[in-house]
């Protein structure tokens, strides 16, 4: 096991998670949309492709076979099993992302949150919840995509990822998307003007200061 320490010139890594339909997922998409230097983490998953989404954009979409040969081979940062389906992160990918200097962000459960603090001690951690479980409802039933049946189970895991935010470092009430996404952004700038990452990308600036 490391225990990674980001050296001046690594990018920051970010876990953000939130119960099914708090809109994490909107929110980290109208985040990249503003930011040029962060990315989102593509996880791999063995659940079938939903309308409209894209190989190596949205998910890599695997078999289960695949996904445990992986796991054997100690490639995933962080895998869980969710709704009966397997999702995990590649190592190697963030890893390297980290290193050229790239800002990543998880979307992963508390479970798999509690995995990759174990590996990487310096990363930041964000729980998105909702106004109230009857707005969460409402959300969940007008995506269109699950039955009251699923619904139903989604509504009941809620609780127990909600009982697990004080886990994480920051938590973001999303009722206003607008302000959500505001406070999400200031989060992400704070960070980036710590004295050690503004120390490496104004290297040549400090060291004229000084001379």
């Amino acid at each position: 096991m490391i225990n990674h320490q980001p050296e001046p010139d690594c990018g920051m890594l970010y876990i953000i998670s939130a119960p099914s339909g708090a809109g994490k997922t909107s929110l980290v998409k109208a985040l990249l949309e503003e930011m040029d230097f962060i990315e989102v983490s593509v996880s791999h998953t063995t659940r079938a492709k939903r309308p409209g989404e894209r190989e190596g954009i949205d998910y890599h979409f695997v078999d289960q076979d695949t996904f445990k040969k992986m796991v054997s081979e100690d490639q995933f940062l962080e895998h869980a099993k969710v709704f009966g389906n397997f999702y995990g992160t590649s190592k190697e990918h963030i890893k390297d992302k980290l290193q050229e200097g790239i800002d990543i962000i998880l979307e992963i459960d508390w479970q798999g949150a509690q995995q990759v603090r174990k590996q990487f001690t310096d990363c930041t951690t964000v729980f998105i919840l909702p106004p109230s479980r009857e707005e969460l409802r409402t959300r969940l039933q007008g995506r269109g995509q699950d039955s009251e049946e699923i619904i139903e189970r989604r509504m009941n895991e809620a609780t127990e990822q909600v009982s697990h935010y004080k886990e994480f470092e920051y938590l973001i009430i999303n009722d206003q998307f607008a302000h959500a996404l505001g406070e999400l952004k200031v989060l992400i700038h704070a960070f980036r003007l710590r004295q050690t990452q503004q120390c490496h990308r104004h290297q040549a600036l400090i060291e004229s200061l000084l001379n």
